[in-house]
Order: structure tokens, then sequence, then C-alpha cells
């Protein structure tokens, strides 16, 4: 299930599309802050209809490509299911938890513990490909962890700590579901970005129905809480989405991952400049840490 990167597209393509996303996913946690007063799962809700409402327009304009082939591959059962079923509960899993978890922690800490995916997605593709994990993958992990977990230690307190440790946890849990997520787009035999419209209304309905279940009053938010709230779908959730997609398919997954790791370094940068967070010396260093990692886990790895 190697993915080979397509060649009609150069380089520049796949490295402008990664950066794009990367500085869309950073914007995130402001977002959210701004539309923190609305419910988790509404709030997802809102943001993957408009998420899909923007990819709209690419998913049409790459039906009527005829020259797309990938398209006109005929999928497996097994494929089917991972697509139509896995991704859209992955998508649910990720942004669901991610709101839900940085409305009980944090906004900042669990933003970069939620940002510690890109090497996950890195070990997956390893232990998947080639059944092991080589050493400098093993370290690197272990570098980027620490960087969470200094996050959880010198400066909070045991109190503090375990009042945030399930937002933590659903923080790691969106990680989680991101990591997967990138690796089904990586590895599946047809491109995700013309169907993914029909995979954000499958996870938007699946966030509704949560809000439903959670007993969350019903009804739109009004003012800047909305606005915020389209925004997250069409950056971070919409537009990013389809751009890590192209990037994905079009360049090596070694070059594009690593630029991924940028996304927790400028994600704190903008939370401290816009006062969301404030100055913490564990902020730059778990964001370095995170990085940090993440080279290390790409470095005297072969191209995959």
């Amino acid at each position: 299930m190697q993915l080979i990167a397509n060649p009609s597209r150069p380089l520049y393509v796949s490295i402008t599309a990664a950066l794009f996303a990367v500085v869309l996913w950073a914007g995130a946690p402001l977002l959210v802050d701004l539309a923190s007063s609305v419910p988790p799962f509404q709030l997802t809700a809102i943001a993957l209809i408009s998420g899909a409402i923007v990819a709209l327009p690419t998913s049409l304009r790459k039906r009527g490509n005829r020259n797309v082939q990938n398209v006109q591959v005929p999928l497996s059962l097994r494929w089917k299911l991972a697509i139509y079923g896995l991704l859209p509960t992955l998508i649910l899993g990720a942004i669901g938890g991610y709101l839900t978890g940085v409305g009980m922690a944090p906004t900042a800490e669990a933003a970069l513990i939620t940002y510690t995916w890109p090497i996950m997605f890195i070990v997956i593709s390893q232990w998947v490909f080639h059944r092991r994990i080589p050493l400098p993958v093993l370290c690197g992990a272990l570098i980027a962890f620490s960087g969470a977990a200094v996050l959880l230690s010198p400066g909070t307190e045991t109190e503090g700590f375990s009042q945030y440790l399930l937002g933590y946890a659903l923080a790691l849990m969106a990680a989680c579901c991101w990591a997967l997520y990138s690796w089904v787009c990586q590895a599946a035999p047809v491109a995700v970005a013309p169907i993914m419209p029909g995979l954000f209304l499958l996870a938007a309905l699946g966030a509704t129905i949560a809000d439903v279940l959670t007993g969350a009053a019903f009804g739109l938010p009004s003012g800047l809480a909305l606005v915020a709230g389209i925004g997250l779908g069409v950056g971070p959730y919409g537009l990013a989405m389809v751009a890590w997609d192209v990037a994905l398919r079009s360049g090596p997954a070694a070059l594009v991952g690593s630029l991924a790791y940028g996304v927790p370094v400028l994600a704190a940068a903008f939370l401290v400049v816009a006062r969301v967070a404030a100055p913490d010396w564990r902020l730059p260093l778990a964001a370095l840490l995170v990085v940090v990692g993440s080279v290390v886990a790409t470095s005297l790895r072969p191209a995959s």
C-alpha cells in the first residue's frame, strides 16, 4: 500500500499546499477561543458544514476532470468501509474531541498536545509499511511526547492537573484521530479531496446527534461566535484539509509531514501575540520539543 507521489504535479505544489494547511491549522486555536461560548458538538457541526460548502467547488471540479485517473479506480469493500465509514468517524473524533478538550483545559496546552499528531503519523506509516519502527523514529517520538509532558509538569499545580486531565486526554485522542486520518488519506487508492464534502457532512451528522444526546440547547450562536465557527470550517477544517490531501498525494510523505511540525510553534506564537495564552516558558519549550522530535524522526529515514 505504498503511496506513490503524483508525478504530474511539480514538487512546489505539494510544498505550497502543505504550508497553506499549516498556517490555517495554526490559527485554529484562536478561532476556537473566539467561539468558546458554543457547545463543542454544535461548533463541530457548524465547522464541518462550513467546510463541506467551501470544499464543494474543488470536489465538483475534480469530479468533472476525466483526466483524474484515480477517481476511476474501483474500491474494494474494505476501502469503501475505511473511506466512507472510518474517515468520517476520525474527522468527528479529531474535531469533536479537540473542541471538547479545549473546553475542559487551557487552549494553548490542549492545542500543543493535539499537535503531536505528525509524529504519530510517521510512527504509524513506518509500522504499517515496514513492520518496524527505526531508532530515529522512536527517539523522535519520545522527544515530541516529552514536549506535551512539559505542559503538564513544572508550573502546573496538582489540583489543576487533575481538573484538566480529561481535557488533555481528549486532546490526545484528537491527535490520534488526525494521525490515523492522514495515514488513511495517504494510503487510500483514490484521492479523498473530491469526496471530502460528503465525508464532512457525514461527520457533521454524527456531531449533531452527539449534540442532541448531550442535551445542549438547540439554535445557532450569534455574533462573533458564529463568525468564528464558520471561519473554523472554511479555513482549518475546510481549505486546509483539502490542501493537506493534495500535499500528501503529490509529494514525498517525509517532506510533507515535516512541514506540519511548524504548526505547534506558529500556534503557540499566535496565542501569545493575541493574548489568549500568557507568556510561559513551557509553551515555546514544548513547541520546540515537538518540532525537534519530529525532525529527528524523519532523519536517517528513507522517503516513503
